[in-house]
């Protein structure tokens, strides 16, 4: 099969959850997108999500043409897999099983999972974790949940977000050769590592380990940057879209890739969800993937 090109919920939907997952799903597909990627936790998607709420949409959004293959969550942030309580650790893994649960129930073959952290750069509340524990930490935690990605049908990628954990390709690969399970890769965001890096050397290095794809684009500032590098135009940033479309068709890559445009360049009047966003994206979305 060819890529899959799809926008992320909150760019058409918002954080809260409020707009109903087909409404979503509807308007994604008028935009010219070939699917949605869903959020969990917040609105129709929770926790406490029930099978039969799940199974409704799954028909609805294949009825629709664009059946759910992936799914986000944004809720790792307060709930580390990594973390050194061992109640919170053992909320998030519980978390991660309910996640897993509802993906199934949606008919979604990867599910977005961050690893941990050491740290969370743009939330100092967050305790700050030794690297080495952090990484101990997450391998158990993963141990625990992976069983359950086994019964659900439903991999889990682990995104190279910015929490200073896993931040370079290799560490990424170490992480998941050490744990070695089919379930197990990377849902790589390209936008999130050109803060220090290039996503064309990732997906070299990652390979077959390249589960789901996220899409944006990055502005460094001053050798470096912040959350306002994040942009509304995905054309606009440091991000080589014709060396990223030739490494992902050199290893024949054929999931999805998902534009998750979050234009922290608002701050701080960030408003989602963004239509004109998602329309406008939707066009460059297929302009810089056409070759792959």
């Amino acid at each position: 099969m060819a890529v899959v090109r799809q926008i992320n919920y909150w760019v058409v939907g918002g954080f809260e959850g409020a707009k109903p997952v087909l409404q979503a799903v509807e308007e994604a597909k008028a935009m010219g997108y070939e699917g949605l990627e869903p959020a969990f936790g917040a609105g129709e998607l929770t926790p406490d999500t029930t099978e039969d709420g799940c199974k409704r949409i799954a028909d609805g959004a294949k009825k629709l043409g664009l059946p759910i293959r992936t799914i986000c969550t944004g809720a790792y942030w307060g709930q580390s897999l990594s973390h050194q309580d061992a109640a919170v650790r053992k909320a998030a893994i519980a978390f991660t099983k309910s996640y897993l649960k509802v993906a199934g129930w949606l008919g979604a073959k990867v599910a977005l999972v961050v690893p941990g952290h050491v740290a969370v750069p743009f939330d100092p509340s967050q305790p700050v974790v030794p690297y080495k524990q952090a990484w101990k930490l997450a391998v158990q935690s993963l141990k625990q949940v992976l069983p359950t990605a086994h019964e659900c049908g439903v991999k889990i990628g682990l995104e190279n977000v910015w929490n200073w954990f896993l931040a370079d390709p290799f560490a990424m690969k170490a992480f998941l050769d050490e744990i070695d399970d089919t379930y197990l890769g990377c849902y790589f965001d390209i936008g999130n590592c050109l803060v220090n890096g290039y996503p064309e050397h990732w997906i070299e290095i990652l390979g077959k380990k390249v589960f789901a794809v996220h899409y944006k684009n990055f502005s460094r500032d001053d050798c470096g940057g912040n959350l306002h590098g994040f942009g509304d135009d995905l054309l606009k940033g440091e991000a080589n879209f014709e060396a990223v479309a030739a490494a992902l068709k050199a290893i024949k890559y054929t999931g999805t890739i998902t534009a998750e445009m979050i234009p922290f360049s608002r701050l701080p009047d960030l408003v989602l969800p963004d239509l004109d966003l998602a329309k406008d994206t939707a066009k460059k979305l297929l302009d810089v993937t056409k070759t792959i």
